[in-house]
Parts: structure tokens; C-alpha cells; sequence
């Protein structure tokens, strides 16, 4: 197996989602790569002062500023690609940015027509400090990791997808996470950025800690999974994703994922395995941000002590 570096460049970064964008890096299944990025804006250099127009990789109002696509050998549509984070280190700095989206959240907090609020973060060990004093503890983790829509064209960045992940903001896939991606383009191709120093469940300002990171995954691919669709196994437990502008809808797509997983772990039908979860499962808001809104379904790992191997 072998290890590969990829820096944050003009080269090899990108702000949409295409299954055209040629792969700047392409490695075999079990490789570890370890990838720079910028913070989800860009920004070549911190802010001095909040607002300031620093230089950016991108000019304009773009998408979140991704490393890649990486394509591993032998992938194919059907299969799962398995990102396994090794280890995730945020930069010495950071911003989080409130009061300049028109949304009904926005709208309703009465905030959506400004004044914007710019918290700027120097980023220590396990802690960020903003210039109003507050400390906070850091929890590392990327905003976005995902591969292209199976269909042609260029996608946005923001929103998640239930078929390709990308803006899923969840904060619990950190360090000795492993994501499962359905593979929806030969080569996976993934795409990696928008990193967060912390974050609550939710995303509720529509930024958490926005910070450059590197990051090192290794990449492996399974035939298939025991749950279709975006799921992770995370230091806490098993995770499955719901992906709505519904957010009950969100919720169900979670919920119905997990009971799935749960039926094959102990050998349940599927009303048995819903009454089992109503004592263990956890549904977190994962974002609120993207008008695609997300749901996660979480059962720690030591919840239920009768699980198969």
C-alpha cells in the first residue's frame, strides 16, 4: 500500500461537483493519501480584520473550495468506496460568518437582512479562541466529502445528496471515522474540503469554524454494504444519513436506513428492530443550512450488548 500528498493548488482544486473534472490524483484500493485544503471560501491568507477581502482561490461567490477528484483503480458504479480518516489537523485560523443568508431559518431568527457578524479564530491545541474572547474546544472534522452525481453536467456544491454525499456538515465523522460512499462514476472520484475546526449539530449561523486542513484518509472499495446509500462507523457508533428540503422526510430516510442496519446486525424483522431503537438510537439535526436539509440516525457502539458479529 502506499502513501500520496496532495496540496490545496490552482491544479488541483475545484468548486463544483462534474463527473467530467479529470482526476488529479489517482491511486489503488488501500492507499492513504493525505490531502491539503483551503477553508470552505478559499481564503489564500486569514482575515486581519472581520470582513476583510482577503485573496481567494476563487474570485466571486463560488462553491466550497474542494481538493480533488481523487479516482481509485478499479472502482465502478455499484460498488462502495470506504473513506477512513486517519487523522484530521485544522490551520492556525478560522472564521464563522452570520446574518447574510435569506432563508425562512434566517428570516424567522430576524437576522437574514444583516448586520453580517464575523467571528475571527486563532486555532491552538484543541481549542479556538475568537477576537470577542470566547474559547472554545475544537472537534475536526470536513464539511463536504463526496463523489459526482451519476448524471452529466456541473452540480453545485452545496447541498447533500443521498446518492453521493458531499455538504453533509456532520460533525461526528472525525479522526478513526470511516464514511461509506455508493460509487456513482467509474474512478469514485472523490472530493474533499470544507473543513471545520468545531461545530454544533446543525450548523445553525450556516458556518461552523471554517479552517484549512490536512487531512489523511485510505480509501478501500467493498463490493457492497449492508445498508444502501450514505452510512459511517464512527468512535461513537454506527451512523445513517436522511437528505431532504423535508426535514420529516430527512428524519424517515435516517431513521428507516438504521432500522435496515439493525435488522442484518441482530437478526430482527423490521417492526422488532423499530422497537429496539426507540431505546437506543439517537436522531441528531445534522445541518440546517443547505436547504437540503440533514438527519442523522446514530447507534453507539456499546448500546445494545447482544450484537452479532
Amino acid at each position: 500500500m502506499s502513501r500520496h500528498e496532495l496540496h490545496a493548488t490552482p491544479e488541483t482544486v475545484i468548486n463544483v461537483f462534474d463527473r467530467r473534472t479529470a482526476a488529479v490524483l489517482t491511486v489503488d484500493p488501500g492507499d492513504s493519501v493525505v490531502v491539503g485544503a483551503l477553508d470552505a471560501a478559499g481564503y489564500l491568507q486569514p482575515q486581519r480584520v472581520p470582513g476583510e477581502a482577503a485573496p481567494r482561490m476563487f474570485e466571486g461567490r463560488p462553491g466550497h473550495c474542494l481538493t480533488g477528484p481523487i479516482a481509485v483503480r478499479g472502482a465502478e458504479p455499484g460498488m462502495v468506496l470506504a473513506v477512513h480518516f486517519e487523522s484530521i489537523e485544522v490551520g492556525n485560523w478560522g472564521w464563522t460568518l452570520a446574518g447574510v443568508k435569506d432563508t425562512p431559518l434566517m428570516q424567522r431568527l430576524g437576522v437574514a437582512t444583516g448586520p453580517a457578524a464575523w467571528l475571527l479564530w486563532e486555532i491552538g491545541d484543541q481549542t479556538a479562541t475568537n477576537q470577542l474572547g470566547h474559547t472554545v474546544d475544537t472537534a475536526p472534522f470536513l464539511g463536504v466529502i463526496g463523489v459526482p452525481p451519476a448524471e452529466p453536467g456541473a452540480y453545485p456544491t452545496m447541498p447533500p445528496r443521498a446518492d453521493s454525499g458531499g455538504n453533509m456538515d456532520c460533525r461526528d465523522l472525525v479522526a478513526g471515522s470511516t464514511l461509506y460512499l455508493p460509487v456513482t462514476v467509474p474512478g469514485a472520484m472523490l472530493h474533499l474540503g470544507d473543513g471545520h475546526a468545531a461545530q454544533g449539530n446543525g450548523e445553525v449561523a450556516s458556518t461552523a469554524i471554517e479552517c484549512p486542513t490536512t487531512t489523511e484518509v485510505t480509501l478501500t472499495l467493498l463490493p457492497d454494504a449492508p445498508v444502501a446509500g450514505i452510512h459511517a462507523e464512527t468512535p461513537e457508533g454506527r451512523i445513517t444519513f436522511g437528505f431532504d428540503e423535508d426535514l420529516n422526510v430527512a428524519m424517515a430516510n435516517a431513521l428507516d436506513a438504521m432500522l435496515v442496519w439493525m435488522q442484518s446486525l441482530f437478526g430482527l424483522d423490521k417492526t422488532t428492530a423499530l422497537a429496539l431503537a426507540s431505546s437506543v438510537v439517537d436522531l441528531r439535526i445534522t445541518q440546517v443550512v443547505c436547504e437540503t436539509w440533514g438527519v442523522h440516525a446514530v447507534l453507539p457502539h456499546d448500546a445494545v450488548r447482544r450484537e452479532r458479529a
